[in-house]
């Protein structure tokens, strides 16, 4: 059964850093292009970073350039979200999505292109 779990989550203060990671099973994550979004309360969920199947492509939104960075290792299935520099405006649950393509070097921007989703991790950035 294809499965997506989020962890690294936590209460950061403002400043701080925390890594997430999206570990998949029951599919090899090679085929798969992967997506980080979030969502805050009463708001849109919205995309923060994907990466391509082959970790060449990647992108941002905006408000997390320069301070937000995605890796994958497909040996250990699992893709990360790097977060430094954290804001306030950072809360949010953090999801990650996982779609399958042919395409190496794809990155998906939208949350409609993917097909299977994790429960979602919860970050705070407080002090």
């Amino acid at each position: 059964q294809l499965q997506l779990v989020e962890s690294g989550g936590g209460l950061v203060q403002p400043g701080g850093s925390l890594r997430l990671s999206c570990a998949v099973s029951g599919f090899t994550l090679n085929y798969y292009a992967i997506g980080w979004f979030r969502q805050a309360p009463g708001k849109e969920r919205e995309e923060v970073s994907c990466i391509s199947r082959s970790g060449g492509s990647t992108n941002y939104a905006d408000s997390v350039k320069g301070r937000f960075t995605i890796s994958r290792d497909n040996a250990k299935n699992t893709v990360y979200l790097q977060m430094n520099s954290l804001k306030p405006e950072d809360t949010a649950v953090y999801y990650c999505a996982a779609k399958p393509t042919f395409k190496g070097n794809v990155c998906y921007g939208l949350k409609k292109e993917y097909d299977y989703w994790g429960q979602g991790t919860q970050v705070t950035v407080s002090s």
